[in-house]
């Protein structure tokens, strides 16, 4: 059940109650793709950065170790040892990202594995089955994500294609949900809105996957390759004909500045794999801008990464040790960079939910962006 607390404009405060756990939104979900975060982050780890939601990825966790082995081990909250709110996203991303490897037919998709090659069939019964086998809070429908710059024929025969999985999606769900031997008997079932970067066919779809009355509902296909510009007149046209009294998901989103611009638009689940990605590689957030913790100005800095955070890395570590760590290749440079990351992402959308708690979204937003603007 999801509860719309408060609205500032389009922005919205809300909790969703789920098996394991309330959900305070906006919320920025932790990117686990194969049940962990990429950088040596442990699931006792998440908890010490304020982590909510943990998200993993069905494709990957269906073709290794497999969804039966994770359900054999009791679900994938006991498999690795988290017992917060886990969403997982049905594999429809592989089929836009691993576009050399896959067809798409009415059925669903064929896979080539990029792990052995061997041949993998995933429709939204199967992508419904093997989340449930998972036992995730929260299950994706499983879409296809049409490239942005995809033509309007294409995009229309896509979108239509999906609406008729999420329907299978929904009928399959229900199903398993009422199975004796299911881990998750109260899965949640989000749709996605799809329909590249036009306005009108993405409102349709929004109006038609409204009508089907699930817990949440996402908008996909975005952050593909269209300017940043056009991802937010797409969130400006298309999020008031979600319903506002469902959370409203942006898949695969972002940086601090979209996670800003995209609550002031209505949107209040995200997620992204950039906050890891970067700290593996040394680029860390601060509220004044992102640094680059490999440039030669820090190898005699002895000030933590964000002397206003309070992550278990800038509590402890230097910019210059970090550095060091990183430049000798040790893991522990990337864990501690990954930390800090992960923390001040989830430690703003904290700040997020205090401003719109007190009515002061617009004013904080404003203050946070001009920081960003003037850099370290």
């Amino acid at each position: 059940m999801y509860e719309l607390l408060k609205v500032e404009g389009r922005a919205k405060r809300g909790r969703l109650h789920t098996p394991h756990g309330v959900i305070e939104t906006p919320v920025f979900m932790n990117v686990a793709t194969v049940a962990a975060i990429k950088g040596a982050v442990s699931a006792y780890d998440m908890k010490e950065i304020n982590t909510q939601v943990s998200l993993s990825n069905t494709y990957h966790l269906h073709l290794r170790p497999g969804d039966q082995i994770i359900k054999q081990l009791g679900g994938l909250h006991e498999f690795m040892g988290w017992d917060g709110p886990i969403l997982t996203d049905s594999g429809g991303f592989q089929v836009f990202s691993l576009a050399a490897r896959r067809r798409i037919k009415e059925e669903g998709v064929y896979f080539s594995s990029h792990i052995d090659g061997r041949k993998i069939f995933m429709g939204p019964e199967e992508s419904m089955q093997i989340q449930s086998n998972l036992g995730s809070d929260i299950a994706m429908a499983f879409d296809e994500c049409p490239p942005a710059l995809a033509d309007r024929e294409y995009i229309l025969n896509s979108v239509a294609r999906t609406e008729r999985w999420l329907k299978r999606c929904k009928t399959e769900m229900d199903r398993l949900n009422s199975l004796e031997d299911t881990i998750n008997k109260k899965q949640m079932l989000f749709g996605i809105n799809q329909g590249g970067v036009v306005p009108e066919i993405r409102i349709e779809n929004a109006k038609v996957i409204s009508e089907m009355d699930l817990p949440g509902y996402a908008v996909g296909g975005l952050a593909v390759g269209e300017s940043h510009e056009t991802m937010y007149h797409i969130l400006e046209e298309v999020v008031p004909y979600l319903p506002q009294n469902k959370p409203t998901y942006l898949m695969g989103v972002g940086t601090p500045e979209n996670l800003l611009e995209s609550v002031d638009r209505g949107i209040d689940f995200f997620d992204c794999v950039l906050p890891a990605r970067n700290g593996r590689h040394g680029h860390v957030y601060t509220n004044h801008g992102k640094m680059n913790l490999f440039n030669q100005k820090f190898e005699l800095d002895d000030r933590p990464i964000d002397p206003e955070c309070e992550c278990s890395t800038c509590k402890k570590y230097s910019r210059a040790y970090i550095r060091h760590l990183l430049k000798a290749r040790e893991m522990l440079g990337m864990r501690l960079s990954v930390i800090h990351n992960l923390y001040y992402f989830n430690n703003l959308m904290a700040e997020i939910r205090t401003a719109l708690d007190n009515g002061e979204f617009a004013s904080y937003k404003k203050m946070r962006l001009e920081g960003y603007r003037q850099g370290e």
